[in-house]
C-alpha cells in the first residue's frame, strides 16, 4: 500500500499526501478510491475530532488504504518515510507569505524523489495585504519550489464550484 497524506481546507495537513480539507473527505477519497494510506493533519484538535467522527461513521470498502488523522504543525512534522503524494488545497494561502519559502523546503523534505505535490491555487483574487487567505498566484509556488520540483501541470479547471469559477488553478509538481 502506498503512503499518502492529505490536508484539509482549514489548516488541515496530510503527510503522505498533504491536503487541507476541513472534514477530511479528501483523505477518505485517497484511501478508498485510490487505495492510498492517507493521513490528514491539522493544527486544530477540533478539525481532527470532526474528521475522526466522520471516519467512524463510514464503511470503507475492503482492500482500500487506511485513512487516519492527526493534530500536528506542518512546519514541525517529522516522518519516518517520505510521502508519494501531498495534496495542498488551501494551506499555502493560509500561511503568511514570509513563511512560503519554509513551506517549499518542508514540502521538499516530505515528498520522496519522483513523488508529487498537487496544489489547488485558490483564491486567485486581486492583490491584497490582508489575509488569510493571502494573495496568491501559481508563480508564488514556482518561486519556492524551484530546484526541488518540476511543474508537470498548470491548468485552469473546466468545471468548478460557482464560487471558484475563474478564481482557481490546479498545479502539479514532481519531486526531482
Amino acid at each position: 500500500m502506498t503512503n499518502c497524506v492529505t490536508r484539509a481546507a482549514l489548516w488541515f495537513q496530510a503527510v503522505d499526501h498533504i491536503h487541507p480539507t476541513i472534514q477530511g473527505y479528501d483523505v477518505f477519497y485517497l484511501a478508498s478510491a485510490l487505495k492510498l494510506n492517507s493521513l490528514g493533519l491539522d493544527i486544530s484538535e477540533t478539525a481532527i475530532e470532526k474528521a475522526n467522527s466522520i471516519l467512524n461513521t463510514l464503511d470503507l470498502p475492503p482492500n482500500t488504504g487506511k485513512a487516519s488523522f492527526s493534530s500536528d504543525n506542518f512546519f514541525y512534522l517529522q516522518v519516518e518515510e517520505q510521502f508519494d503524494l501531498i495534496y495542498d488545497y488551501t494551506f499555502f494561502v493560509a500561511i503568511p507569505p514570509s513563511k512560503r519559502r519554509e513551506w517549499g523546503d518542508k514540502m521538499a523534505s516530505l515528498i520522496k524523489a519522483g513523488g508529487y505535490l498537487i496544489t489547488l491555487v485558490f483564491p486567485i483574487d486581486p492583490p491584497t495585504d490582508l489575509g488569510p487567505p493571502f494573495f496568491v498566484r501559481v508563480e508564488h509556488y514556482d518561486e519556492v519550489l524551484v530546484g526541488s520540483f518540476e511543474k508537470v501541470l498548470d491548468k485552469i479547471p473546466t468545471s468548478s464550484l460557482p464560487t471558484h469559477l475563474g478564481r482557481e488553478s490546479i498545479a502539479v509538481w514532481r519531486r526531482i
